[in-house]
């Protein structure tokens, strides 16, 4: 089951009730579309349903984290979502206080000068380098 979990409270602030709430994250994730084709978005009680058609493993880890990082949403369950097997290993990470990009990148890969490695892989998820919140997950491409 493709299902993911986030920190309901925490996150873009992009809709004030349900009912605009698909529409909205819908826009969100068009805004800089990873790679989705005929997306559909619903939620029900902080759960985001995804369907459509993923160009890769990454477009639909972007989709999810796009969806996900956002106030009120709870879970992502892209189950509804076709996308080719993954042809490299991510893991995801939700950032605690005091995290950088760059403690990040040392954390994961010994070296904190490859932030750059983290933020292009989640340049849709996080806009600034520089400004990254707790909560929030992103994708660690791994060696």
């Amino acid at each position: 089951m493709g299902l993911l979990s986030f920190a309901k409270g925490i996150g873009n602030k992009l809709f004030h009730n349900e009912a605009e709430a698909s529409d909205k994250i819908t826009e969100h994730i068009q805004e800089d579309n990873p790679g989705v084709k005929d997306l559909q978005v619903s939620i029900d009680n902080g759960v985001v349903s995804l369907s459509g058609e993923a160009e890769s493993a990454e477009a639909l880890e972007k989709a999810v984290l796009m969806a996900g990082n956002v106030n009120g949403v709870s879970e992502v369950n892209y189950d509804n979502v076709t996308a080719p097997a993954a042809t490299e290993k991510v893991e995801y990470y939700e950032i605690v206080s005091g995290d950088t990009l760059s403690g990040v990148a040392k954390k994961f890969y010994g070296d904190g000068s490859k932030y750059m490695r983290i933020f292009e892989a989640n340049k849709e998820v996080i806009k600034d380098p520089n400004k990254i919140y707790v909560g929030q997950k992103i994708r660690i491409p791994k060696d």
